[in-house]
Formats: C-alpha cells, structure tokens, sequence
C-alpha cells in the first residue's frame, strides 16, 4: 500500500499528476483511512506507468481512458485504436517530411545569395505570415 506520495514517486510522476488523475477519472481515489492517509494498491503504480507510457506512445488522455474502459476481451477495438493511431502518427510525419522540404528550399535560396541586403529567408517567412490567415 502506498499513499500519494510513495505512489507518485514510484510510479515517477509528480503528487499533481497523481490528484489530476483523480480529477478526470484515470484513477480512482481511495478513501481516506482512520489515520486520515488515503492508500493505493500497487495497481495503481502499473495504472499510472501504463497510462504515462500510453502518452509516450502519443495516445491523449482521453484515448487512454478508452482504452482503460476497454481492458480485457476488446482486443479488437483496441486494436482498432492502435491503427488509427499508427495512420495519424503517418500523417503527421508526411505533413513534417513536407515542412521540412518547404524549409530545406528556403534555406537554399538563403545561400544563393548571402550577400543580399535581406535575407531571403526571413523574407519568405514573413511573405507567407501575411498571406496567413491567423
């Protein structure tokens, strides 16, 4: 048995994370003792590690708590989580391998001319900034 802080400090998270948990319904808050501590079962260590490994993963907290609902005999729906993820995750990086080569070009035209009163760069940057609609 733990009380919030052992079981912020195993699980390797701060005691607001573990009270944030609480708040949104990832983990369920213990009720308090005589001596006025609330204890947490070691599960709630394995809850708070797979839901912080769960967000390396790039899961929100909101599907990470679908996929907690789901725990055992869903494994096709979590599955199904899982390649939806995988899809975002490729779209994100098509839409990162785009913003690079918009910025490798910029950068090239930044060295075709380096003596330029302006630097072409920053040109471009700001010619794009105004054609934003933010």
């Amino acid at each position: 048995m733990f009380t919030i802080g052992k079981l912020a400090k195993t699980a390797g998270v701060n005691v607001e994370t573990v009270r944030y948990y609480h708040r949104i319904g990832l983990l369920v808050e213990p009720e308090k003792l005589y001596s006025g501590y609330r204890h947490y079962p070691a599960s709630a260590v394995a809850r708070i590690r797979f839901i912080k490994r769960a967000q390396q993963l790039g899961f929100t907290l909101k599907e990470i708590s679908e996929l907690l609902s789901l725990d055992g005999g869903h494994c096709d729906d979590v599955r199904k989580m899982a390649e939806q993820k995988c899809r975002h995750i490729d779209n994100q990086l098509k839409d990162l391998l785009a913003l690079r080569n918009v910025l490798e070009s910029l950068i090239k035209g930044c060295q075709t001319d380096p003596a330029a009163q302006h630097c072409s760069l920053i040109d471009a940057i700001a010619d794009a900034s105004s054609d934003s609609k933010l």
